[in-house]
């Protein structure tokens, strides 16, 4: 599978330009045969470091970058690879998938759970 189409590209470079920025996901990449997910919303100008937020699989997600080369080049049971959710439309800015995923200890997208994150957020500032 093709991780990123040309569009997908554009607008993570596009989002690599503003760092300071708090992006929406443009990206989910999912391993198929395990727990491991990631949410991109940045695209370095070297076009393979991306950053987001990963979740191993462990109970323990976290903000920072991680290297497209290298999900491409995982081979997993079944002849699978890393692949990319195509239905995945990010709705949350990336702070409040990572506020949620810090409550969770893991990544979540029920929209119920990301509202809470969002709320509290909120409140906080």
């Amino acid at each position: 599978m093709i991780l990123l189409t040309p569009e997908l590209r554009d607008r993570l470079l596009a989002n690599g330009r503003f760092r300071d920025a708090n992006h929406v996901p443009v990206v989910k990449f999912f391993n198929p045969v395990g727990a491991a997910t990631w949410l991109a919303t940045e695209l370095d100008e070297d076009g393979d470091t991306l950053f987001g937020l990963a979740d191993l699989g462990f109970g323990c997600p976290e903000l920072g970058s991680f290297s497209l080369i290298e999900m491409a080049s995982v081979r997993l049971p079944f002849e699978l690879g890393i692949e990319r959710d195509l239905y995945f439309e990010g709705a949350f800015p990336l702070s409040v998938y990572a506020e949620a995923a810090r409550l969770a200890e893991r990544i979540v997208f029920d929209t119920h759970r990301l509202q809470e994150a969002q709320a509290a957020l909120r409140e906080r500032r």
